[in-house]
């Protein structure tokens, strides 16, 4: 490896690479870290991931590759630049790898030649007759060496030994090889010397150079007084490459003053024109004209360079040499040749995330023609999301939109490559970009809400409904399986109500629903597919459980023992009397729920219900002769289509010691219960705030009454000039029922309001603390006189038991004796 060469070339994501290696290196060696040199290049390539490298084009599979793991350069066989390029200048090998990121590379490989061959001639030894007569300076053309060496290491120069009369001189021909002319340096004596022998030697360019060697044998002829000699000692002439064969080239005329035979002239190529060059081209020995005899091809060979002599038929003649070279001129009839570098060349892939400038494809266009005719111009046909950019050597193909492959799945494109030859020549291929799946669909479900009615008391296991999602994307992307997302129903976990097949959506119930319990239930399902990552999205299922006629009334008023329940009434009811009211529960709804009651057995002749509320009540009024008990059979049944009932035995008493009352209708307890308390509460409260005033008065007043004292004011006090008249309402008593004992003092310390009446007093000691203005001093005798009738007059007599009289209290006032 001499070296590397790295060059960016400003395209994005194509790098130019440019390695030498000489030839005859053996298999397996390491040209070049094409991975490393690429990724210092501006390649996006992960060092921590190995290299994808795909080669897409290579000049010389059978030499050289890249290996894909590593992207390392690397030799098959060991490479002879002399079979491979010959004698071209430059020997390169072209490759054009892709890596997995779709970047290209563009890697030239120039083979540097080796000196390892040495010029030879085609034949051991060259025979020559010149004529003694040959002046000197003249040239005879000698047979060339070949080297398959190129450049420097090929034939460069010629040596004759020994070097006496001839010398050699070495000229160029217009393809670059060299071959030597014979020059007669001295005059030729053939009675002196008939014979010579030399050795020609061919060098090449090495250091030291290589040779090769042939023998020359030159016999001096006796001399013919006039050779035949050409108007020019070169020619050059153009043919078209069409050209048809026949097509005259040039007529040379080579000309001989001798007469009859002497002058005659035969034209002939010399040996050592080339057989490729003889195919191609013929001369007429008698007239002299090169003509058209094969094909041209002007890409086959540009030039050829034919060495014609002219000879006459005199003895002893010395042939007279001329050059023709022949340029081909190139012609516009190669048509542009298109070569798909992919993997398949009629079917290219591409994933539909491809994003906008992705490669999918390089296409190499070449023209054999030359000059304008080899000029091409490339584009892409038809409205396509793709586009065509071209670079020196190559194009390609890029992603130039957004790819949905649920959308179009492929295309077929068409590259169209047109010359600028005159007429113009051009070439179409097609071939079909396949647009490869990615998950890039989520599941899509038919609708976004479920909603499945099932009644209750189903079977468990019974299937409810099914639920279905649908995803574009192919193979495991679009395969969809289905969950129950995690959730909590009556504080139970969903999976215990309900299942779901994970492959076709089928949701079954795994228990029996009762609607009394759960009317109705939600739950999601998640759609989730198979791609990586998956993508995944929910639907929400409704489940209504509608109710059936499955729970009995149950009779609830009045309290039932054992089936039967106790009324007593009035035996004095009238018509219309409310006996009892007759409630039944039924869990079910709507008409399920709906209760009727009726009266099937019993005395039905005395009694009537009403069949929305229940209420029984009297239709006839009960004599004195009516026997005291009444029995009645009720019924409360429901409206479902299969009708459930329940029956209650009501036995009705008729008792003397109630009062009969109209009844109003049903009473509502919780009202009257609710109406109670608050009578009660606001009792409390007045209470409350009675004693509360009351106890503020009591510390204002602290004041106490002794009779004693007051009878003593009442002595100092100063009379009033004007008496006050003591009315009966003046007087302020107590009374007081007295049931345990036939005598008791009461005292009381509040002000009573009472009608006047008459009573027996004794003379008692009144506590201390009681307010003057409020205290009252009573002897009750006896209860029975209380009771003696409506008008009760009574007889009071004050019997005294000490000297000193008691104290009535009248108004705040001791009442004097």
């Amino acid at each position: 490896l001499l070296g590397a060469a790295l060059l960016w070339a400003g395209a994005g994501a194509l790098v130019n690479l440019k390695y030498s290696v000489e030839e005859e290196q053996r298999a397996g060696t390491v040209i070049a870290n094409v991975a490393k040199d690429a990724r210092d290049a501006g390649f996006l390539l992960d060092p921590r991931q190995p290299t994808a490298f795909r080669v897409v084009s290579n000049s010389a599979p059978q030499l050289v590759d890249i290996s894909p793991g590593s992207g390392l350069l690397v030799t098959k066989q060991k490479i002879d630049r002399d079979l491979l390029c010959r004698q071209s200048p430059k020997c390169v090998i072209s490759l054009e790898v892709m890596s997995s990121s779709m970047e290209i590379c563009v890697i030239k490989l120039e083979i540097k030649d080796l000196n390892d061959n040495a010029p030879s001639f085609p034949t051991d030894q060259i025979e020559l007759e010149i004529s003694e007569t040959a002046s000197p300076g003249t040239r005879v053309p000698l047979e060339s060496a070949y080297d398959p060496d190129s450049g420097s290491f090929g034939v460069q120069s010629y040596e004759i030994t020994p070097n006496d009369l001839f010398g050699l001189e070495t000229k160029t021909r217009g393809d670059g090889s060299r071959f030597a002319e014979l020059v007669v340096e001295k005059s030729l004596d053939r009675e002196t010397q008939s014979h010579y022998s030399y050795v020609i030697t061919a060098l090449d360019g090495g250091d030291p150079p290589n040779f090769g060697t042939v023998e020359l044998s030159i016999r001096v002829i006796d001399s013919n007084d006039n050779n035949p000699l050409f108007e020019e000692p070169a020619y050059t002439v153009s043919v078209p490459e069409n050209a048809p064969p026949g097509t005259p080239v040039i007529r040379l005329n080579a000309s001989d003053p001798d007469e009859g035979t002497n002058g005659q002239v035969l034209y002939s190529f010399h040996s050592y024109v080339s057989e490729r060059a003889r195919e191609l081209f013929q001369i007429d020995p008698q007239s002299g004209l090169i003509t058209v005899s094969g094909a041209i091809d002007y890409e086959e060979g540009h030039v050829y360079e034919l060495d014609v002599q002219a000879k006459d038929l005199g003895p002893n003649s010395i042939p007279a040499h001329c050059k023709v070279t022949i340029s081909i001129q190139d012609a516009n009839d190669n048509p542009p040749l298109i070569n798909l570098l992919s993997v398949n060349s009629e079917l290219v892939e591409v994933s539909e995330n491809a994003p906008p400038g992705y490669v999918i494809a390089l296409v190499r266009v070449s023209d054999r023609d030359s000059g304008a005719n080899g000029r091409v111009q490339c584009k892409l046909l038809g409205n396509v999301p793709f586009r065509l950019q071209e670079y020196e050597s190559f194009s390609t193909i890029l992603v130039d939109g957004r790819l949905d492959r649920e959308q179009r799945d492929q295309y077929n494109l068409t590259i169209q490559a047109k010359d600028n030859g005159v007429p113009s020549l051009q070439a179409t291929k097609s071939f079909t970009v396949k647009i490869t799946d990615e998950n890039d669909n989520h599941p899509h479900f038919s609708k976004p809400y479920y909603q499945v009615i099932v009644q209750e008391n189903n079977t468990p296991g019974a299937y409810l409904l099914s639920v279905s999602a649908r995803d574009p994307d192919l193979g495991l992307n679009g395969s969809v399986s289905y969950q129950i997302v995690p959730s909590q129903v009556r504080d139970m976990p969903v999976f215990t109500y309900v299942s779901i097949n994970p492959n076709s959506g089928d949701i079954y119930a795994l228990r029996s629903f009762n609607h009394e319990q759960t009317k109705a239930f939600e739950f999601k399902v998640l759609a989730k597919d198979g791609g990586n990552p998956s993508l995944q999205s929910n639907a929400t299922v409704r489940v209504i459980v509608l109710d059936v006629n499955d729970n009995t009334p149950v009779i609830t008023a009045p309290p039932l023992v054992n089936g039967t329940a106790e009324v007593y009434i009035p035996r004095n009811a009238g018509v219309g009397y409310l006996v009892t009211v007759v409630k039944a529960d039924d869990y079910d709804e709507g008409e399920n729920g709906r209760l009727s009651y009726e009266m099937v057995e019993g005395d039905r002749g005395f009694f009537e219900i009403d069949q929305v509320n229940g209420e029984i009540r009297t239709t006839r009024a009960f004599g004195e002769n009516a026997k005291t008990a009444y029995e009645l059979i009720v019924v409360a049944h429901d409206h479902g289509k299969t009708s459930l009932s329940a029956s209650a035995l009501i036995l009705i008493y008729l008792s003397p010691a109630l009062d009969a009352q109209e009844s109003i209708g049903s009473v509502n307890l919780s009202l009257i219960f609710i109406i109670a308390l608050g009578s009660i509460a606001a009792i409390l409260f007045v209470t409350m705030i009675f004693v509360a005033v009351k106890c503020k008065r009591d510390n204002k007043e602290i004041r106490t009454y002794n009779c004693r004292i007051a009878e003593y004011s009442y002595g100092h006090q100063k009379k009033s000039s004007k008496k006050k008249k003591i009315s009966k309402n003046d007087i302020r008593l107590v009374p007081r029922d007295v049931e345990e004992t036939d005598k008791m003092n009461v005292v009381s310390c509040s002000s009573l309001t009472s009608s006047l009446n008459y009573f027996d007093y004794h003379q008692q000691t009144l506590p201390l603390g009681c307010r003057r203005s409020e205290s009252t001093f009573l002897n009750v005798e006896s209860q029975n006189n209380r009771n003696a009738g409506s008008n009760h007059i009574y007889h009071h007599t004050f019997t005294g038991q000490s000297p000193q009289q008691p104290d009535l209290i009248i108004n705040g006032m001791p009442l004097p004796e």
